[in-house]
């Protein structure tokens, strides 16, 4: 009961859009049903204490159950399926483990199904169900059940030797359950796949707009510098996902609605949003923002439809011992609510196409030096290094390459400058790429000068 109200209350504090409240998993609706598969089970004797022992039979049982979950043909809907294997002698069923009610309604289906008749009708069991009043509200449902003769089932090995019946019980509840269940699934996974594609359909627009914002300019009508720091604390924040070694991996909600307002608060406190040069990145970062928030969003909306179908799956075994929380997750194939794949997808699709706009110095650094690879040189093996560095290598005639160990280092020449890769640089990197200029100036000035040598910048007399 508390776990309802809690998430009645959820639904309504989290403020989520009234269609997606509509479309959240009926927690109170499915409990009455489930109350309805209780009562049905145990009019027919199968309380939770029985159905354990006949889905989990000794080995020298003479009765064993088997609960499925299965697509009915080519269609995606699920069909419970409660199915009992029956050692009979003399045409009764055996086994002490069904109360006596149930041990004698199932001996006279099968004493039934012997005689030739395909299966038993209401007429033939009146006098049965009379005599079992407990059973009375699922007389109609067990003159439909189906017995095959010697049919074989996972548990029938550990039968005693003997005439085997198979008992098929169509109940009709559990039906009803797993039909509500997976009608919810379903559309919360459509509403989940819309969503998506409205992020995505934002992230490409943005990304559009973002590359005309951040696109160098001679006359410096441009917020790269201010969108390569967002965009690095983005990074750093792992607001949805961590390659952190402790904590690797998705975030929960919480976690994440923590790192989003961490990341805000940054750009705050370095007053980014007032250093922007053109108005229009300000409307860019509030839709950046924004997106995000709607991601967290949907990441809340996932969590405690997860959690409900759990509790209610968890209850579900708890009243009938069917033991069906593990099996549904995975008969049910949800793409998008029980995979939890939203949030990963729409963060990969940022990070491909919109956090990639902006180039981040992370990626040009020279492995050696851990400075931008100004001068870059490409070896033979494709890995990058500064050319100071591998000055410095090859002075030391050293054959290897540092990475992949390659024999390629001694090997290089003018030939190895990538002149597009020192051109990119340039052009996105200009302050980095003058820095490393003129360390590099500064150590070619004290090799050949000595350590007295002071680095004068170029002037025009």
């Amino acid at each position: 009961m508390k776990f309802a109200h809690d998430f009645k209350e959820t639904l309504r504090r989290e403020d989520f859009p009234p269609h997606w409240i509509d479309l959240a998993i009926p927690y109170g609706q499915l409990k009455k049903v489930l109350k309805r598969v209780a009562r049905e089970l145990s009019d027919l004797g199968l309380d939770p204490t029985t159905l354990r022992q006949l889905l989990d039979p000794a080995a020298d049982s003479p009765l064993a159950a088997k609960y499925r979950l299965n697509a009915a043909g080519n269609s995606k809907l699920l069909r419970p399926k409660l199915t009992v294997l029956v050692h009979m002698c003399d045409g009764n069923a055996v086994d002490a483990s069904l109360t006596p009610a149930s041990r004698a309604l199932l001996g006279r289906i099968a004493a039934l199904s012997s005689s030739g008749q395909e299966r038993p009708d209401i007429t033939a069991l009146s006098d049965m169900v009379a005599r079992t009043p407990s059973l009375k509200s699922s007389a109609e449902s067990l003159a439909a059940a189906e017995v095959e003769p010697h049919a074989t089932e996972d548990h029938s090995s550990t039968l005693p030797v003997g005439v085997c019946e198979r008992l098929e019980v169509p109940l009709v509840f559990d039906g009803e359950f797993f039909d509500i269940l997976q009608s919810d699934v379903n559309n919360l996974d459509a509403l989940q796949a819309a969503e998506e594609k409205a992020m995505v359909t934002e992230i490409v627009a943005l990304r559009r707009d973002v590359s005309h914002l951040t696109k160098p300019s001679r006359l410096s009508k441009s917020d790269l510098e201010r969108w390569r720091a967002i965009f690095e604390l983005y990074l750093d924040a792992q607001v949805f996902f961590s390659t952190h070694e402790q904590d690797h991996g998705s975030r929960d909600s919480r976690t994440a609605a923590k790192q989003l307002q961490w990341f805000q608060d940054e750009i705050t406190k370095r007053n980014l949003v007032k250093a922007f040069k053109i108005p229009e990145s300000r409307e860019a970062l509030v839709r950046f923002l924004r997106l995000n928030a709607v991601l967290l969003k949907n990441l809340q909306f996932q969590e405690i439809n997860q959690v409900a179908i759990y509790k209610i799956l968890k209850k579900f075994d708890k009243r009938t011992c069917l033991g069906v929380s593990k099996s549904f997750p995975v008969q049910v194939h949800s793409e998008k609510l029980l995979a939890g794949s939203v949030a990963k997808d729409v963060c990969a699709q940022m990070s491909t196409d919109l956090v990639s706009v902006v180039p981040q110095i992370s990626d040009y650094l020279c492995p050696i030096c851990f400075s931008i690879a100004y001068r870059p040189v490409r070896l033979a093996c494709y890995h990058v290094f500064c050319i100071r560095c591998i000055v410095k290598i090859q002075r030391r005639n050293e054959k290897h390459c540092p990475l992949c160990r390659a024999d390629t280092v001694m090997k290089a020449s003018a030939d190895n400058l990538d002149i597009q890769l020192e051109k990119y640089m340039r052009k996105y990197f200009p302050k980095e790429s003058k820095e490393k200029q003129r360390a590099n100036e500064i150590e070619r000035g004290i090799e050949d000068y000595g350590p007295e040598y002071v680095h004068s910048e170029c002037s025009i007399m």
